[in-house]
């Protein structure tokens, strides 16, 4: 569990924060009562990346490696991360469990270490995203209270939550058990075809975007079901997909018909709506622990503990 008083080790492994992330990050982590141990790159900028390869990954892993660090947490997305897994030391991971938190190009880390290890590590917001009540409820049940079961429901509209992206529903009915794994759609998609493509047989899969037109969620999604198994996973959960309903006017099948079209035919317990992506209410999805899916409740149980006592 994370206690009052950990140190988190905070890196940037994919693109540069906005100057002011870097307050926010360091604001957020106080307010939870934690202590930061930042990497000596954190604040490198190269291009469109938070650094050189080499400095990116040497925070990661002096971040696993010392032992003054409890948890390592990502402060934010972009881009860079796939960059690294080709040099990721995996035996330097499993030697030094400890929680790892991002999501969105973090998928790529999850994915590998999940892989590569067999250790748990968390989708989750970014150091310097937000935490709105809804999301510290949710990042206390599985990090710090380490409940072994914890049931996360699609929301109702609020006015936090408007537009037509947060209107949950069910693709395809039904029940399913299985190990999580998934993550941003784009960084799924990329990954078939390499050492570190995900295996989704039998998973529970959860998948999210942003910012992506209909067609390219198309696209992505063919790429997965036509060069990976995951026509044989157990389920497939959907979060949020902020920002990908079609331009105006646009020749576009909607983002619900889109997911319909491609999903359905599976034959996959499937729904859409379960809080997490880039949206303001974030739920903790830990990889590789044991989950129920249920479109009739639209809800998604995490069965198991997913950190130490």
């Amino acid at each position: 569990m994370i206690r009052p008083g950990a140190v988190v080790g905070l890196i940037a492994p994919a693109s540069p924060p906005a100057p002011e992330k870097f307050d926010k990050a360091f604001a957020n982590l106080s307010a939870l009562g934690y202590q930061v141990k930042a990497g000596d790159h954190l604040r490198d900028q190269y291009g469109h990346l938070a650094g050189r390869d080499a400095d990116r990954l040497a925070d990661l892993h002096r971040a696993f490696a010392d032992p003054e660090v409890d948890v390592v947490w990502c402060i934010r997305g972009g881009y860079g991360c796939s960059r690294l897994l080709p040099d990721l030391d995996f035996d330097l991971i499993r030697r030094n469990p400890k929680p790892f938190i991002g999501y969105s190009d973090v998928t790529a880390l999850h994915v590998a270490i999940g892989q590569k290890t067999g250790l748990v590590t968390f989708h989750g917001t970014v150091a310097a995203g937000d935490f709105p009540d809804n999301t510290l409820q949710h990042f206390r049940a599985v990090l710090t209270e380490g409940k072994s079961e914890h049931t996360i429901v699609a929301p109702a509209a609020t006015d936090v939550l408007t537009g037509p992206e947060y209107r949950p529903f069910v693709i395809a009915p039904g029940k399913a058990r299985g190990r999580l794994t998934g993550g941003n759609l784009a960084l799924l998609s990329a990954l078939a075809g390499t050492a570190f493509e995900p295996d989704f047989r039998d998973k529970i899969v959860f998948i999210e975007d942003v910012g992506e037109q209909p067609y390219r969620i198309d696209r992505m999604l063919t790429q997965l079901i036509q060069a990976t198994n995951l026509k044989r996973a157990a389920g497939i959960v959907l979060g949020v997909f902020a920002e990908c309903q079609p331009k105006e006017g646009s020749f576009s099948l909607s983002l619900e018909d889109t997911l319909r079209d491609l999903l359905a035919p599976l034959g996959l317990p499937a729904m859409y709506g379960i809080p997490f992506g880039h949206v303001p209410y974030q739920a903790v999805l830990p990889y590789g622990i044991m989950a129920e899916m249920d479109t009739e409740s639209r809800s998604l149980t995490l069965l198991e503990n997913a950190v130490e006592a």
